[in-house]
């Protein structure tokens, strides 16, 4: 099968899974890759808490932060389903910045991670992405404001008139009267972009090592493996990642290294037309796609 039937193929079965979607596939060692409208943007949604916790590091190695101060964290006291760990907390809590890291990066804690853009903001982790050269990704606003959607006005029985908003009143050109996905208002990036940070963190760039080993532990003990896991988890492998959902966006970033020494860096950006918060039929199609990407690049 050619790279063009592949392609139209995997297209099709998003479409038919009410799907659409932005896929990239690169082995990081030979750059080759492979991919489904890879340069499309996306509101990135939890994506961005790894290059905040890139730009964290950063301000650590540079002396400007301490990993282990502690900060007085307020409870996220959120009671929609979703949010993990301090978000949930009902009582403030003193909690070192590097403790924050893995609850942000590795649990995906919104009210951890807006402790973290408190000390570091979205325009420094953006300026610090450019010093890095990776110019697809851009941060403009803290966690707290993912959470002030229509979802979160709404009773849990109307949740699915959010989705339906999210779905229908979007504008050419990735505009939308939601602004977490509006792409010139969120924090924003492409399949490729996010591959791109993934390969300056797993192999050699301007991105300093020690940032690099501490980020990929810090995916590697990702706790929420629904989505891209079940097919790229195995004896034989590992998979590190991230993902992000908010509405009907289901992204996951991710490497799967191999016994044999062949790591490949994966992204996959989703949103679905389907008006329901809980769709792991969604989640199942992105995975197979992905996979099946990796298969075929793989065996090239």
């Amino acid at each position: 099968m050619s790279i063009e039937s592949l392609t139209r193929g995997l297209r099709a079965e998003l479409e038919n899974g009410g799907l659409r979607g932005s896929f990239l596939v690169r082995d990081l060692h030979s750059g080759h890759e492979l991919g489904i409208a890879p340069d499309v943007w996306y509101p990135i949604a939890s994506l961005v808490k790894i290059p905040l916790a890139a730009a964290t590091l950063e301000r650590i190695r540079l002396g400007e932060l301490d990993g282990s101060t502690t900060v007085e964290v307020l409870p996220g006291r959120i009671t929609t389903p979703g949010p993990t760990g301090l978000s949930r907390f009902h009582h403030p809590a003193r909690v070192a910045l590097d403790d924050l890291l893995y609850l942000s990066t590795s649990i995906s804690d919104g009210t951890a991670a807006d402790a973290l853009f408190d000390l570091t903001s979205p325009e420094e982790v953006t300026r610090l992405l450019r010093q890095w050269e990776l110019h697809g990704i851009t941060a403009r606003h803290r966690i707290r404001d993912l959470a002030d959607t229509p979802a979160e006005r709404l009773e849990p029985t109307e949740v699915s008139l959010a989705h339906t908003l999210a779905i229908t009143a979007g504008t050419t050109g990735n505009g939308h009267p939601v602004s977490q996905l509006d792409v010139t208002r969120a924090n924003a990036g492409s399949a490729r972009a996010l591959v791109d940070l993934l390969q300056a963190l797993w192999t050699p760039s301007d991105i300093p090592r020690s940032i690099g080993t501490r980020v990929r532990e810090l995916m590697a003990n990702n706790l929420l493996r629904q989505r891209l896991a079940p097919e790229f988890v195995s004896d034989a492998s590992t998979w590190a990642s991230k993902t992000g959902t908010l509405l009907n966006l289901r992204h996951e970033i991710g490497v799967v290294e191999h016994a044999d020494g062949r790591a490949f860096g994966i992204a996959a950006l989703t949103e679905s037309r389907v008006a329901a918060a809980n769709q792991p039929e969604a989640d199942a199609l992105m995975a197979w796609v992905a996979r099946t990407l990796r298969d075929q690049l793989r065996r090239g």
